[in-house]
């Protein structure tokens, strides 16, 4: 038997339907805020996401790279940022909107150690808006992430906020960290001596204890924003108390992509232990001239489908199935196969659902298996059905029985709708 490969999962229902109703409500949902569909590539040169999510980066590390049969470096996509700003670029969409909103869903891939909540293959929705610098913008993004997230379902959420400032005032404070942290060096995890030297701000995010000792008494970021990124912060976390949104500033709060600036958010559920984050996202206002696109301010979050899903179930949360019609064929003999598909065919035209039973069975044992599967009705057809040019309806929850004729079967269920 080949099995799928590690860090990897088949989506069967229920888990298939509640991803799908979770991507048709963000369909919905970001439509009321202006924002289309984006459907990237899967997989891009790999120079893409060298030069948005960083080389050095976990990121960068745990990328599928092959190359093609041309010779030419491909990956497959680790997150879907880069994506869409290259769209933006190689449409040349800056020269004809001031601002493009867009969402997209859909797999991203990544090499790392498959565990609860974190996969090789991993679903997300995203969304991003470029050509506005305004704070609002930033306070919308972050206000829609979290309206979006309580939509689902999800009620018991924090959201963290933090400023990391524009190039040139987090560079003053990438000095002071580094000056820092230089005289424990020695001390911290393996892990943190790398990203010393290529990240130095993905210290902050360490979770060993011994790490966390020197970083909690770090020089923080906020006391070297510049004025300006210091007053753009001021105005999200007004917009935010406006909102009536709780945050809690997280100064430690980095991210693990190259490309952000200043305002960056996690939105985490408390239910999840180490794998906490359902929603992260931020400014980046480099990113489109990094891959050689005009000087464009741009922000955006991501959603891990995976995650929120735990934390819905975590939460009890349930999606429901939306109410629909369905009808169960249930015949007393298959020489009625026929008879049986021409009905369902009848009912599939009118809008409902219809479902034959292809094997021979007794009619208690069919309706069993109708109630299982939750039919609204069921169909019943035998020799005397047929001479009559009559069907029998047997409503599932009623138990109520009325006699349809062949060419009545459309209008009842018309007349059924109407009442639902």
């Amino acid at each position: 038997m080949i099995n799928a490969p590690r860090g990897v999962e088949d989506l069967l229902h229920p888990k298939s339907f509640y991803y799908a109703q979770i991507e048709k409500e963000a369909r919905d949902f970001f439509s009321l805020y202006g924002y289309e569909e984006i459907r990237i590539p899967t997989f891009e040169r790999t120079e893409l996401f060298l030069r948005s999510v960083g080389e050095e980066t976990d990121v960068g590390k745990q990328m599928y790279t092959f190359k093609d049969r041309g010779g030419r470096s491909i990956s497959l996509r680790p997150e879907g940022t880069a994506g869409v700003a290259r769209a933006y670029v190689e449409h040349k969409l800056y020269g004809s909107k001031k601002e493009w909103k867009v969402y997209y869903m859909g797999p991203m891939f990544r090499y790392e150690k498959p565990q609860m909540g974190r996969l090789r293959e991993f679903y997300q929705i995203g969304v991003e808006c470029f050509g506005e610098k305004s704070p609002w913008l930033d306070v919308e993004i972050i206000e829609m992430a979290y309206r979006f997230l309580s939509r689902i379902g999800l009620t018991d959420m924090e959201v963290q906020i933090n400023s990391i400032g524009c190039k040139d005032c987090r560079g003053r404070y990438v000095e002071v960290l580094k000056d820092y942290l230089k005289d424990y060096l020695d001390s911290l995890c393996d892990v943190c001596k790398r990203r010393y030297h290529y990240n130095v701000l993905r210290v902050l995010d360490c979770k060993n204890p011994t790490c966390r000792s020197f970083i909690e008494k770090a020089p923080q970021i906020k006391d070297y924003l510049c004025s300006s990124c210091e007053e753009h912060f001021n105005y999200v976390k007004k917009g935010l108390e406006n909102l009536k949104i709780k945050y809690t500033i997280n100064p430690y709060l980095v991210r693990g992509l190259d490309y952000y600036t200043r305002t960056i958010f996690e939105i985490i559920s408390p239910h999840l232990g180490a794998q906490s984050t359902v929603c992260a996202g931020g400014r980046y206002d480099d990113l489109v001239s990094q891959i050689g696109g005009p000087s464009t301010p741009a922000m955006g979050f991501a959603i891990g489908l995976e995650r929120l899903v735990m934390g819905l179930k975590k939460e009890g949360v349930s999606l429901k199935t939306p109410s629909q019609l369905t009808f169960f064929i249930a015949m007393l003999d298959q020489r009625y196969m026929e008879k049986g598909m021409q009905v369902a065919s009848l009912i599939r035209s009118t809008g409902a659902g219809a479902s034959v039973s292809f094997k021979e069975s007794s009619l208690s044992s069919q309706l069993r298996q109708a109630n299982k599967k939750n039919f609204s009705w069921v169909i019943i057809i035998g020799e005397e059905e047929i001479q009559k040019k009559k069907f029998l309806f047997r409503n599932m929850r009623s138990g109520k029985q009325y006699e349809v004729s062949t060419n009545s079967i459309e209008e009842f269920i018309k007349n059924l709708k109407g009442v639902s």
